[in-house]
């Protein structure tokens, strides 16, 4: 695991409610952790899952999952952060090299089936996401994130509409990924294949938008 994700400037305030491992082999205890507690989340829950559930799983003690994770608020933040900096890696490798309309299609529209595909396969997203919307630093974790991934999407947006005001791309970058989000946690919220149809509906709405089409 990185022991740290890089700071977007909408982050920096946001400090991280956990100790970074600065050697291997507590970095390999971590991942034993994480990995514990993520299979119990998927389980279970994160409100039903127990600090000592997790050290027992982990085969760690609990006084060791308290130096690094001194509560479970501490532990859905550092999955938190994993998929973020997963996303944006995933986000930026996919639009880098977008230069006109069609990329810009096709590289869009497989980003929002990656990302609903994940949401299907993985419910420690689901519950992380459901655990951002009660907790106020959470919720700037994940609109800092948003934030940045509406930068990659700026990037294209300028190279294909360069005459355009930057602060209406901001915008409209911003706004359509946000609107993404909830139409992805919608689809999950519902029937697969009505959820299929909003997200399809979504990538035609956001594409229209995006290049006119």
């Amino acid at each position: 695991m990185d022991e740290k994700v890089t700071a977007k400037p909408d982050q920096a305030a946001i400090a991280s409610p956990r100790r970074s491992p600065t050697q291997q082999r507590s970095r390999e205890r971590v991942e034993r952790m994480l990995a514990a507690a993520s299979a119990l989340i998927a389980e279970q829950g994160s409100d039903a899952m127990r600090m000592g559930e997790v050290a027992e799983r982990a085969g760690v003690s609990i006084g060791s999952l308290y130096q690094f994770f001194p509560d479970k608020r501490a532990i859905v933040w550092a999955l938190a952060e994993r998929y973020t900096a997963e996303s944006q890696a995933c986000i930026a490798t996919a639009l880098k090299d977008v230069r006109d309309a069609e990329g810009m299609k096709r590289a869009f529209s497989e980003l929002v089936d990656i990302y609903y595909q994940l949401f299907l396969a993985e419910p420690v997203m689901r519950d992380i996401w459901s655990g951002t919307q009660a907790d106020k630093a959470l919720r700037e974790l994940e609109l800092a994130d948003s934030r940045a991934n509406a930068e990659f999407l700026v990037a294209v947006l300028k190279r294909l509409r360069p005459h355009a005001d930057p602060v209406e791309l901001e915008t409209t970058a911003f706004l359509v990924w946000q609107m993404g989000e909830a139409a992805v946690r919608l689809a999950i919220s519902v029937d697969r294949e009505e959820g299929d149809r909003l997200v399809a509906a979504y990538k035609r709405m956001a594409l229209k938008e995006f290049v006119g089409e």
